[in-house]
């Protein structure tokens, strides 16, 4: 591989955090050639995880979200195009086609256009809200402004957006119904033990939970919602918000050649080439975990943050990061506080190390084949962090529950 030159020029596609942080590192770690950013939103890039917490609770103006300040562009000297997205790659040539005609042909390409939320197929499902963007918390609190006190607000999914959405509802005098399809909440992610400790959050914050809920449609009649339900039931209410999941926006590289697979397939060093990288939500990477190497590919904030300083360092100076990738994420939800390290399979064993389910704050390790994959806890951030050390490197769970650093 050839270190980035002052005559290179590194073309960013997407201006979301991992975009960004590329921009700012690379600059960090001594770049001096050409940046170019470019981003389908009209705004300079912002963080998306306070939209769903204090924006939507109405803590904080949008603008307080802003990443790439105009001091900051100017300090990093850096090209944004924003407002137009990428249409195609071509990677022989390293050039990317934009939707209104224009190319930008660089040495090296940048791929960040991480994911966009899940639109379910619902009659009314262009008036309905979800909670990912910029416009979407800002239509969504318009919307919020017109309803009276009170006002009930279904909201279609009960993992991390659809809870802290209904926390920021309800901490703004509405009353959100949560409708889950699964059995409870997160059990996909969490697993069937965690998932059902937290089970009593939404309930014990006030807000209704109601799982197992099939929904065959969401119309609108003109002055309202009608939830209808599988059972033949339905559901009316002023507000819709829902939060399914999302999609990973890799479809502008269908014909680049690179292999696409639930996103874009990189190396261990986010490499889909030599000289085309992707990051964050969008990339697909080959990750040293401490139960051995996997194919991930990981939506967190903390991933697109630490993707963006490896590549930038790796093109930059030649040399990988040599310590080991822990993943880590966090959900603000019905006053509680979830945070979890390591990327644990539903199906690994639970073990909980502190604290107490009924007490609301406690650590859990998750272990496959004596192996400690991960770190939950509710509430309980000082013993989480305490045990990172169990996965800087690969670390038996007999010997994790020896040491118990959770405890210091």
């Amino acid at each position: 591989m050839t270190r980035l030159r002052e005559s290179d020029h590194v073309v960013i596609v997407g201006a979301g955090l991992a975009g960004w942080r590329f921009v700012e590192a690379v600059r960090r770690d001594g770049y001096e050639g050409a940046l170019t950013l470019i981003g389908d939103e009209p705004y300079a890039p912002y963080d998306r995880p306070p939209l769903s917490k204090q924006v939507l609770a109405g803590k904080w103006g949008v603008d307080k979200t802003t990443l790439a300040t105009p001091e900051l562009v100017e300090k990093n000297r850096v090209t944004m195009r924003l407002g137009v997205a990428a249409s195609s790659l071509d990677v022989a040539t390293t050039t990317v086609h934009l939707s209104d005609g224009a190319t930008i042909a660089g040495t090296h390409v940048v791929i960040a256009t991480g994911t966009r939320a899940r639109k379910l197929p619902f009659s009314a499902s262009d008036l309905v809200h979800t909670v990912r963007h910029r416009d979407d918390v800002e239509r969504l609190r318009l919307s919020m402004s017109t309803l009276a006190p009170a006002s009930t607000v279904a909201v279609i999914g009960g993992g991390f957006i659809g809870a802290e959405s209904a926390t920021s509802l309800h901490a703004n005098g509405f009353v959100p119904l949560v409708l889950e399809a699964a059995e409870r909440p997160l059990i996909s992610i969490l697993g069937p033990d965690v998932s059902a400790w937290l089970e009593d959050l939404a309930s014990n914050a006030g807000i209704e939970l109601r799982n197992g809920q099939m929904i065959a449609d969401v119309e609108h009649d003109g002055n309202e919602f009608i939830v209808r339900f599988d059972d033949g039931g339905e559901l009316r209410a002023p507000m819709v918000v829902v939060g399914a999941g999302a999609v990973v926006n890799d479809e502008w590289l269908a014909t680049s050649g690179l292999t696409i697979d639930n996103g874009v397939v990189v190396d261990a060093n986010l490499l889909a080439t030599d000289r085309v990288g992707a990051l964050g939500d969008v990339a697909r990477f080959m990750w040293q975990s401490p139960a051995g190497a996997e194919l991930v590919r990981i939506e967190h904030w903390q991933v697109a943050n630490d993707h963006a300083a490896h590549l930038a360092q790796f093109w930059a100076t030649g040399d990988a990061p040599t310590s080991m990738l822990v993943p880590y994420f966090w959900s603000d939800q019905y006053s509680k506080k979830i945070q979890m390290l390591g990327h644990a399979k539903p199906t690994d064993e639970v073990h909980l190390v502190s604290g107490s389910v009924k007490e609301g704050k406690w650590t859990a390790l998750y272990s496959r084949n004596g192996v400690v994959t991960g770190v939950v806890a509710l509430s309980h951030p000082r013993a989480l962090m305490l045990s990172k050390v169990l996965l800087d490197r690969t670390t038996l769970l007999d010997e994790a529950l020896l040491r118990a650093p959770w405890a210091s």
